[in-house]
């Protein structure tokens, strides 16, 4: 299915701003009060050893002093894992197999007791960076731990990272299921994305990083950008999904080295080290192409630079750099998170057993932070013991919460993106959408999306006389497949001067978007967010495009609305869109006029009913013989309708007729009402019906119909 077109013709409205009287925007029921109370809870897991490396068991919170950002912090929680003890007791008997799923451990009520003093590792193996003697090399290593070193107390997951992040097996003692999952390790097309090698020209010479032939290919660097990006973005994931372990976890990353091209990766870096830091993951780093004597000018997997810069100093001090670039993000990922980084090692093995030493034994402090501002800053961890001559090892800080005030563009856009894929609906910015469904042509249609914000979660901000309100609304349309096939994201800034505002400050405000989509079934997940605090409103819907059968009279969904706007849009409002594609007229569009959607379909009398629809003509049927009209029904019976009028305009190559009447409704009585729109050709047995639910209230409303 060919991924759809973005439709660029966002519009943001003030419902009633120009002409509308504006009791739509009062059927969203006020804010109910909220208390909200934040616990941050900070623990950090502190190995304590001798003089000859034995753990510390004896200590107690007293003698401990913990200090951040060198103030002293009181220290709420406290406990000593014995890995070493359970090994011990383990080792003496047999027992059954431990299992601890990565993704159903916050369902678990027993997984605090199934992880207590034990050793958990999640080995990941980035088959994006390995080549196949790289892989090899840590398979085997990962191996001949797990046969010959792994104890009753060790919990082990297996994880790779290729074209997604995928679980091998999760945590468990078994040792024939890791083995199992170690066994399914094989080079792949993954492989192909380890990054190539360089070296530099010079004298005027060109660099020459690999002979691609004809081929064309894109920059390199730009690749690294997304590439590393995506690398840490999987520690991240794999960090988030292990926080609902408690205690601390030690992920064992295998890499042919990361790349970081800049201040481009940094916001990813940073991500990541949080994220471990606050599931209380250490990232154990292991570069898995071990130690190597580089031939000047790279080895026989890639061609040589041109010229005579492979006989020159610089190459060699180019290679020797390039390497050692590849690990500078794996020594932060390892530093940041009290984990260690493990470099041109011969015997990989030996990563492994210094894992073993470190998590022999260790307190997990807690303590909530004297310093509550959630600036997002680093902030250091110093611990120290009143006892002499005892090692400490610990992680040196972490990254305080961040408020929406502190969030840089990045953090904003990752917001956005998180709440797209999210399976929690999130209802701080309530809202309303509603889609309808045109055709365009035989094989595209125009799904309009149009998004209702309530008066009271406006947020106007008073600068130069004017009042200012800024909003992100963001879409993702999803086949049945679960494959994304269309999007469409808008900045949008609202600026009022004080006398509009004072017209329009408690009226409701509506976006409308849209884009096209060819026949399938979709499901709709529309975010939108406040700019001012960061609050965040969710909704979800199908959006079936149903194929109308070649012998029927088809009838599109029913689009009821009480508003008229200028086409162009409103001289207060500034938009910003994400991307770009070809303008194409909206059927909503009508004599320089688009339909602002009602989406809640309530009015009142003193409004006039706009309603549009399309019908599918069937090749029998002339266009010229084709009529419709509207009936409105109340409790099951004929109040109402209007007569049979001929289209507003046909489309003869696509045979599609759009309709779009209007009434008023003041003599309609309040209350509830089904609207059906009826369309015949006459001297024909052609006819199709459609319908749509709306609510007509008084001008002046009652307490009681306000409750409704």
């Amino acid at each position: 299915m060919p991924r759809s077109r973005i439709r660029r013709s966002p519009v943001l409205v003030l419902l009633a701003a120009l002409t509308a009287s504006g009791q739509q925007a009062q059927q969203m029921p006020p804010p109910t009060p909220t208390l909200r109370t934040t616990v941050h809870l900070v623990v950090v897991d502190v190995e304590v050893t001798d003089r000859n490396g034995r753990p510390v068991r004896d200590l107690r919170p007293e003698d401990f002093v913990l200090l951040e950002d060198g103030r002293p912090q009181k220290i709420s929680s406290f406990q000593y894992v014995d890995v070493e003890g359970m090994e011990t007791a383990a080792g003496s008997a047999a027992t059954k197999p431990v299992v601890v799923s990565l993704a159903g451990a916050a369902a678990d009520s027993s997984v605090g007791e199934k992880v207590r003093n034990r050793r958990l590792i999640a080995l990941l193996f980035d088959l994006t960076s390995l080549h196949p003697d790289e892989l090899q090399r840590a398979r085997d290593a990962a191996l001949d731990f797990v046969r010959h070193r792994m104890t009753p107390a060790d919990l082990v997951a297996v994880v790779t990272l290729g074209t997604r992040l995928n679980v091998l097996t999760d945590f468990t003692t078994d040792r024939e299921t890791v083995a199992a999952a170690l066994g399914r390790l094989r080079p792949g097309a993954e492989d192909q994305l380890a990054d190539l090698a360089s070296a530099p020209a010079t004298n005027g010479e060109a660099d020459v990083t690999e002979d691609t032939g004809a081929a064309w290919t894109p920059d390199e660097t730009e690749f690294n950008v997304f590439n590393t990006d995506r690398k840490l973005e999987a520690v991240q994931d794999l960090a988030r999904l292990l926080a609902a372990i408690p205690g601390k976890k030690i992920l064992m990353q295998f890499t042919g080295g990361i790349v970081q091209t800049g201040e481009e990766n940094r916001t990813a870096l940073e991500a990541a080290v949080d994220a471990a830091n606050r599931a209380n993951v250490s990232v154990y780093t292991v570069d898995a192409r071990g130690l190597l004597a580089e031939v000047p000018g790279g080895d026989a997997s890639h061609a040589a630079a041109a010229g005579q810069a492979m006989f020159t100093g610089a190459a060699v001090f180019r290679q020797r750099d390039t390497r050692q670039d590849s690990r500078d993000t794996l020594q932060t990922l390892a530093e940041d998170t009290g984990g260690r980084a493990f470099f041109d090692l011969g015997e990989l093995g030996r990563a492994f057993e210094q894992v073993r030493q470190d998590t022999a034994g260790f307190y997990l402090l807690g303590y909530t932070p004297t310093d509550t501002h959630t600036d997002g800053r680093w902030r250091a961890i110093t611990v120290r013991v009143r006892r002499p001559g005892l090692h400490l090892r610990y992680r040196n800080g972490y990254y305080a919460p961040r408020d929406y005030q502190h969030f840089t563009a990045e953090d904003r856009e990752r917001q956005l993106l998180d709440a797209l894929r999210s399976s929690t609906p999130m209802v701080e910015l309530p809202l309303a959408v509603q889609t309808a469904v045109f055709r365009m042509n035989d094989r595209e249609y125009f799904v309009p999306v149009a998004a209702k914000l309530p008066a009271h979660v406006l947020e106007w901000a008073q600068k130069k006389g004017s009042r200012e309100a800024e909003f992100d609304f963001a879409a993702e349309v999803r086949d049945r497949t679960g494959r994304a096939v269309g999007s469409l994201q808008d900045t949008i800034r609202v600026r009022l001067g004080e006398q509009l505002y004072q017209q329009v400050a408690h009226r409701a405000l509506l976006y409308q978007g849209g884009l096209v989509l060819p026949l399938g079934q979709y499901r709709l997940k529309f975010v939108a967010r406040e700019n001012a605090t960061g609050r965040i409103g969710t909704f979800e819907t199908d959006v079936p495009v149903n194929a109308v059968p070649a012998n029927e009279l088809g009838l599109s969904s029913l689009l009821l609305s009480a508003q008229l706007v200028p086409a162009s849009g409103a001289g207060s409002v500034e938009r910003q869109s994400l991307g770009g594609s070809a303008m194409r007229q909206s059927p909503l569009e009508v004599g320089g006029e688009r339909l602002v959607p009602s989406v809640t379909n309530v009015f009142t009398v003193d409004q006039t009913l706009y309603v549009f629809f399309q019908c599918y003509l069937p090749p029998q049927a002339s266009p010229e013989h084709l009529r419709a009209g509207l009936l409105f029904f109340r409790n099951g019976v004929l109040v109402s309708r209007t007569p049979l009028v001929a289209p507003v305009q046909v489309d003869a190559r696509t045979r599609t007729a759009s309709y779009r009447l209007s009434l008023p409704l003041g003599h309609l009585a309040p209350g509830r009402y089904t609207v059906q729109a009826v369309a015949v050709v006459a001297g024909t047995p052609y006819a199709g019906f459609g319908r749509a639910e709306l609510v007509v209230l008084p001008v002046r409303r009652s307490a009681t119909a306000a409750a409704r």
